[in-house]
């Protein structure tokens, strides 16, 4: 059926906004009748009926609306969460300003903090970020968010779950099964790393496999052959800690660049204090965030300084993008020569995007080069990166 009207960006952004309050009142009316059922079985005898009638809330609830009676326990569950503990992110829910889909990751977040004025800083800050960034984002941001709030806390279990790894193996049908391992995430980034790394270099012209073949085949090479195994790992993992996490005056995190992960700082020092990882500390100028502010005549940046310009971001600098920035091409945010070869005008785009900025369709600002915090006392500086972030 063809709409009455040319659509506009805006009018999206209305439809969106729509769509929220919609979900909303969807979800208010769910609470409603859980409540109501809630009071009206308060009386009914004997204990073992009111358990079972109230335990059957969900079940009517997803028949009336077309969810699952596990989905509706896990939307009420998060909806109880933020109604009750976050009373300004449930009224921007019902404003529309943010989706259901965000409030879920945030009622998920509230149930990881363990303090409540940690509660009430996540509320009082993550309206303001969840509005104009995607849930991609948002899951980068609360996580990080968790981890500089109650560093302490979470360092703790973080070793708790370190405890917890362990490899499985379930055999399946067709001769084919599955391998799964809980592992830390700076053991498994600089896996990835490998994988990617060596099953993308050049193959003999008879080799038909799959870049997803190859890696396969060398996880069961690496595993299985004992040389293999024992051979260094040629990746660039690269995080970011701040500064006296670093020096280990205080517990905290060592946060992947891309955001997809975090461990306690000390992981990490445990590993680069074998002698076998080289470091790489990257010094931003204060005002362009510019890379040791030097600024390159040709066209194409140097190897070295691509790496740097990966570490410093992260991810594609196209808005909402989160493709690792080792995947992406390094484009000039002012196209080349009119914008200088420099840092600060040089970002990660993934080739998609990059294709989109070319041609013109990527209509959307790029996302501005970092500001670093200025050179202050330590305790100030943490909080101002807290502030950042949180």
């Amino acid at each position: 059926m063809a709409t009455a009207f040319a659509p506009t960006v805006e009018s999206l952004t209305d439809f969106a906004q729509a769509r929220a309050r919609a979900e909303a009142c969807e979800v208010e009316a769910m609470l409603a009748f859980q409540d109501a059922e809630i009071a009206r079985t308060a009386t009914v005898e004997p204990a073992m009926r009111r358990q079972v009638e109230r335990a059957a809330i969900p079940m009517s609830i997803g028949e009336a609306t077309g969810f699952s009676e596990g989905q509706i326990h896990h939307l009420l569950s998060a909806a109880s969460t933020v109604r009750d503990q976050a009373p300004r992110t449930w009224q921007a829910f019902r404003d529309g300003r943010v989706d259901r889909a965000r409030v879920r990751d945030i009622a998920h977040t509230i149930d990881q903090l363990q303090r409540n004025e940690s509660v009430e800083r996540l509320d009082a800050r993550v309206i303001d970020y969840a509005v104009d960034h995607t849930t991609a984002e948002l899951r980068v941001w609360l996580r990080r968010f968790v981890q500089r709030v109650e560093e302490d806390l979470a360092v703790e279990r973080a070793k708790a779950e370190r405890a917890q790894r362990h490899v499985s193996i379930k055999h399946a049908d067709d001769a084919m099964g599955w391998l799964n391992a809980y592992l830390p995430s700076h053991e498994l980034a600089a896996i990835e790393g490998r994988l990617h790394t060596d099953a993308r270099k050049p193959v003999d012209t008879d080799d038909d496999r799959t870049v997803s073949q190859r890696e396969a085949d060398l996880l069961v090479a690496w595993c299985a052959d004992g040389d293999s195994a024992t051979k260094p790992a040629d990746v660039h993992v690269a995080v970011t800690i701040d500064a006296d996490v670093l020096a280990g005056a205080v517990d905290g995190f060592a946060q992947s660049t891309d955001g997809r992960w975090g461990a306690p700082a000390s992981w990490i020092t445990e590993v680069t204090s074998t002698g076998n990882v080289f470091w790489h500390r990257m010094v931003l100028e204060p005002v362009s965030g510019d890379v040791l502010s030097h600024e390159y005549l040709g066209r194409f940046c140097p190897d070295i300084l691509a790496v740097a310009l990966r570490f410093r971001d992260g991810v594609c600098q196209a808005p909402g993008c989160m493709v690792p920035a080792e995947r992406c091409d390094i484009d000039h945010r002012v196209p080349y020569p009119e914008g200088p070869t420099s840092a600060a005008n040089l970002g990660p785009f993934c080739r998609r995007n990059h294709n989109f900025k070319s041609h013109g369709v990527l209509r959307w600002s790029t996302r501005p080069p970092p500001q670093p915090p200025p050179p202050i006392v330590i305790e100030i500086y943490r909080d101002s990166i807290a502030m950042e972030l949180a």
